[in-house]
């Protein structure tokens, strides 16, 4: 399965943005946030879990807890009868190694059902290779099936800032990866919120409040087919 690549010139701003911000890991911000340990919601052992991983797209970098997708995923959940537990397990500045190398630990996590696994943008910013991201990737989510895990996976797009062959081969890691292992797949997390100033922080890449709830419907529209109540 491969989806028509959007990619227009308007993505290029995202990129500079990118190399000046990174995905939630310039300045102040890095050191405090990137650092940070995980912080899991209180674990009720009864209740299937939804493990949103990713970076700060995830964490819900310069927002309030509340503000985040992962926790308003939790309310939409609830609001509609799953009995679902989101836990937000998103690091500001990560990479897919940086998930690679703590998957393991957010696995342990007990009745995980569902990995909702948002990785890339910040390979993308450091120019990593696209086979090297597919690698991590790919082990992820053989890690994630191994524990009989359903993966719900998060595409990015590239800019042609990047170069022609790279922004492709980057961008078709992720349907790539949809169909050999058969995964629900979200093509653009950032889907009617990229490039709209007005649904974005000031470094035009983070989603503000609103821009997050655009974000949560497009996760919970791909998510639903999955969850039982």
């Amino acid at each position: 399965m491969r989806i028509v690549i959007r990619i227009t010139l308007g993505l290029s701003f995202i990129y500079l943005a990118l190399l000046s911000f990174g995905c939630g890991s310039s300045g102040t911000a890095k050191s405090a946030a990137a650092n940070k340990p995980i912080e899991v919601p209180q674990i009720i052992s009864n209740r299937p879990k939804v493990v949103a991983f990713g970076d700060s797209l995830t964490a819900g970098f310069g927002l309030l807890e509340k503000e985040s997708y992962p926790y308003l995923l939790q309310e939409k959940l609830k609001s509609d009868g799953y009995d679902y537990e989101v836990v937000n397990a998103g690091v500001s500045g990560d990479t897919t190694i940086g998930g690679l190398e703590r998957i393991d630990w957010v696995l342990e996590i007990e009745n995980v059902k569902i990995l909702i696994l948002e990785l890339g943008a910040n390979d993308l910013m450091r120019g990593v290779p696209a086979e090297q991201v597919k690698q991590n990737l790919d082990t992820i989510i053989k890690k994630a099936k191994a524990k009989n895990v359903r993966i719900l996976l998060c595409g990015m797009l590239a800019p042609p800032t990047g170069g022609s062959n790279y922004g492709r081969d980057f961008a078709n890691v992720f349907p790539d990866l949809a169909t050999q292992y058969k995964l629900d797949y979200l093509p653009f997390l950032l889907e009617n919120v990229a490039l709209k100033k007005e649904l974005n922080q000031a470094d035009g890449i983070h989603p503000n409040a609103e821009g997050e709830k655009i974000m949560t419907e497009n996760v919970y529209r791909a998510l639903k087919p999955m969850l039982a109540k």
